[in-house]
């Protein structure tokens, strides 16, 4: 072999290479978190999906976010403009309900840009190690000064956390 075509070998070789380095993560983001959030002081939990920015973000993109409902029914849909200077992203959906320990929740991202062509779609799963049967139906705290709620904590020194019932099983 040649020295040139050494180098032409190792050079198509090294774009091989990199072609593939990216073909899980076709597109300008690659999924870096997902988890529930359980916040205990207002009683809620949420979806919460981190990606990080590998490409450059067109202007006026937007992150479509359709989150399983674990209530039933249709999924829960957040859109949120995405800055072409941020290098990550996060997504939260809105309150939930009825979150079971272990099981798999589905949720897609579809990032979009201004002219509504798709830049890259993201499925994946949300397991939670929590049910969320160790919140509280009702926030803990009421108010700016973080006050116990009186509809949980009675003056009569009991408390009074509540159980969801509506959840199914």
């Amino acid at each position: 072999m040649t020295k040139r075509t050494i180098v032409l070998t190792a050079i198509i070789a090294g774009l091989a290479l990199a072609g593939c380095q990216r073909k899980d993560d076709e597109g300008p983001t690659q999924l870096t978190g997902r988890l529930f959030v359980f916040n205990y002081r207002v009683a809620s939990a949420s979806y919460m999906i981190t990606l990080k920015k590998i490409a450059p973000i067109p202007d006026g993109t937007m992150a479509v976010a359709e989150f399983e409902n674990p209530a039933g029914g249709d999924p829960l849909v957040v859109q949120q403009k995405i800055y072409s200077f941020w290098d990550k992203i996060t997504l939260e959906s809105p309150d939930l309900r009825c979150v079971r320990k272990d099981h798999p929740y589905s949720v897609s991202i579809k990032l979009v840009d201004a002219s509504d062509k798709t830049l890259q779609t993201i499925k994946t799963q949300v397991r939670s190690d929590l049910d969320q049967t160790v919140l509280p139906t009702r926030p803990l705290v009421v108010g700016p000064a973080y006050t116990a709620n009186p509809d949980i904590f009675k003056s009569d020194g009991s408390a009074d956390y509540g159980k969801d019932t509506a959840c199914p099983a």
